[in-house]
């Protein structure tokens, strides 16, 4: 005996939504696991940033001058004017005697100096040598563990990497954000409130949005 068309109609609507239910609850705990450590980061740092005059430390400054040995000075000539790396064993050297983040910067070169600016997240670097005495002035700021993470946050010279990584950080949000409003959808009907929790959460800042921020 078959079963009549509107059981059958049930069943399978039954099935879809099991269906959807699955693949919903999948992406949405895979792009949760992802964003995880990322979203305790960035939440946190957004407070860290809302309050930064009064978190934030006294920066530390390091200061240095020093001689380039002799061996070294005929690779100040390497270019007289524009914008190149350092050569290899001059880089080597400043790396090693001043503990320098050079990385692969391209300096500024000019007549009379080279100038190398080497800022990262929660710190700022320079370097600048005096083509003709072979004198390296050195400087370093840091501003400490909160100023780094808050650089982090904004990905402010933190370089390409950690670009990406905010990319495909952003899109794992945007995932989870949307798996969880349609899951918020199916399951509306049993949880009444659904609907004015997220109408809230869409009232609260556009109306401190128009009404406070000018």
């Amino acid at each position: 005996m078959t079963a009549p068309p509107s059981s059958s109609a049930s069943a399978d609507a039954r099935q879809r939504r099991g269906f959807w239910l699955r693949t919903l609850h999948q992406w949405h705990w895979i792009s949760s696991a992802v964003c995880l450590v990322g979203m305790l980061l960035f939440a946190v740092t957004g407070i860290t940033l809302n309050h930064a005059a009064k978190i934030e430390g006294d920066p530390r400054v390091d200061t240095r001058q020093l001689e380039l040995p002799d061996r070294l000075r005929p690779q100040l000539d390497a270019h007289v004017d524009g914008t190149a790396p350092l050569p290899p064993a001059l880089a080597a050297w400043l790396r090693d005697a001043l503990d320098a983040p050079l990385g692969g910067r391209a300096a500024e070169w000019s007549e009379d100096e080279i100038y190398l600016s080497m800022p990262g997240p929660g710190r700022d670097a320079w370097l600048a040598i005096d083509k003709a005495g072979g004198t390296v002035e050195y400087e370093r700021t840091d501003r400490g563990w909160v100023s780094y993470l808050n650089d982090l946050h904004k990905g402010r010279n933190s370089g390409p990497a950690w670009g990406w990584f905010i990319d495909v950080f952003a899109i794992a949000c945007i995932v989870f954000t949307l798996t969880g409003l349609f899951l918020l959808q199916m399951h509306a009907r049993q949880r009444p409130t659904t609907w004015p929790w997220v109408g809230l959460g869409l009232v609260v800042p556009v109306v401190l949005a128009l009404l406070f921020i000018h």
